[in-house]
């Protein structure tokens, strides 16, 4: 195993693979609306461009890699656990594309550390908040509130059946 590979819990790693519905990998320049500038940018618009990726969809992860590829132990367990929520409607940025994208999601949630996960245009925060919240169950709340019903919970329904 790779020195560099994170140690997470065994469950995450018995998941079988998952190909996400979206993956955006376009450099940051290019991430906001056309006519936008998309050359170089102060920190002010940077932080605008991020703050308008957060908010164009409910679910927003910044990551190494992509969702079918991973570059970081703590990026592929964000993606299992959105995974056993049956959460496969989500824009995944890449920010080994892109330097700039990950300084200014950086600077934008003021948290120094990839991945990190947006809901609802909000910063929830990276792999160990979101394993957290996994484990306490408040990820199935979140999920609620935006519309969106773990598959944990029909999971749970399921093995009550038996």
């Amino acid at each position: 195993m790779n020195a560099g590979f994170c140690r997470l819990p065994a469950a995450l790693w018995q998941l079988a693979a998952w190909r996400p519905l979206l993956v955006v990998s376009r450099p940051f320049s290019q991430a906001g609306q056309a006519g936008d500038g998309g050359g170089a940018s102060s920190s002010g618009s940077k932080e605008e461009e991020v703050r308008k990726l957060v908010r164009a969809h409910p679910v927003v992860v910044f990551m190494k890699g992509s969702p079918a590829q991973p570059q970081c132990g703590f990026s592929n367990a964000v993606v299992q656990i959105l995974r056993l929520h049956g959460v496969t409607d989500y824009r995944a940025y890449d920010v080994l594309q892109d330097h700039d994208l990950r300084q200014g999601v950086k600077n934008f949630s003021n948290w120094p550390t990839i991945p990190q996960v947006f809901l609802n245009g909000e910063f929830v925060g990276g792999c160990d908040i979101l394993l957290q919240m996994h484990q306490s169950g408040d990820l199935v709340e979140e999920l609620k509130k935006l519309g969106i019903r773990s598959a944990l919970l029909d999971s749970e329904k399921d093995h009550g059946k038996k």
